[in-house]
């Protein structure tokens, strides 16, 4: 029993650490890339992810976070080759929203409105995931069948809906980024981090039908792979 407590307090001793690093190095792009720390949006952006940080912290179990922390082997070699091209793209998001929504105003310049319901529907995208990961024990931060974990099809929550609920708030959190930090250009680069989404949803849907027991009969029931009545 000591021994397994040791286990999670260091296991949440290295997420927070992580987590603070990760944290730090954002924020410092943000606002190098503004050239200025009265950036607002920027602020606003960086609370929310700190927000959200904090209660994945609190809500989701050890064991989970052990797998999105350090997932065991497994991992498929096309999603290696997503994560190498999905984080120069995610960087351009950041990069190009912050320079355009914090230094220099490109034109057109991006209404008020249009920021609050950036801000909004990432709140809902966040809220999305983190509901998936609540329920979902086997939400894992890549794309392999854990058998070491005996998974199995989760069919709870938001997964009565649409099979990879993840994606979908993924994908809402992703395409209103640039909006949050005041930029119409960094559209550009999470139209195409959207695309990758796509594609990695189709792959891993794929995945599971030929490698998780039950998932087949699991599509039968939930027929959307991530937008209901779409697709």
């Amino acid at each position: 029993m000591n021994n397994q407590k040791s286990k999670i307090r260091e296991i949440g001793a290295k997420i927070l650490l992580r987590s603070i690093l990760y944290m730090v190095i954002i924020i410092a792009i943000t606002f190098i890339a503004a050239g200025r720390i009265d950036y607002w949006q920027g602020w606003t952006y960086n609370g929310l992810n700190i927000i959200f940080l904090l209660l994945s912290f609190f809500i989701l179990p050890a064991e989970l976070i052990r797998e999105r922390l350090k997932p065991d082997e497994g991992m498929k070699k096309w999603d290696k080759i997503f994560f190498t091209v999905s984080l120069p793209v995610y960087l351009a998001i950041l990069i190009i929203s912050s320079l355009d929504g914090g230094r220099f105003y490109w034109e057109p310049p991006i209404p008020f409105i249009a920021i609050i319901m950036g801000i909004i529907l990432y709140i809902i995208g966040q809220i999305i995931i983190l509901w998936a990961k609540k329920v979902n024990k086997f939400f894992s931060s890549v794309v392999r069948v854990q058998k070491d974990r005996d998974q199995t099809v989760c069919k709870d929550g938001p997964y009565k809906l649409v099979r990879h609920p993840g994606y979908l708030g993924g994908f809402l959190y992703t395409i209103v980024t640039p909006l949050v930090l005041g930029s119409y250009y960094g559209l550009i680069p999470a139209l195409i981090a959207v695309a990758l989404t796509f594609i990695r949803t189709y792959l891993e849907d794929e995945t599971l039908k030929k490698e998780l027991e039950g998932y087949i009969d699991y599509t039968h029931k939930v027929k959307y792979k991530l937008f209901p009545g779409i697709w």
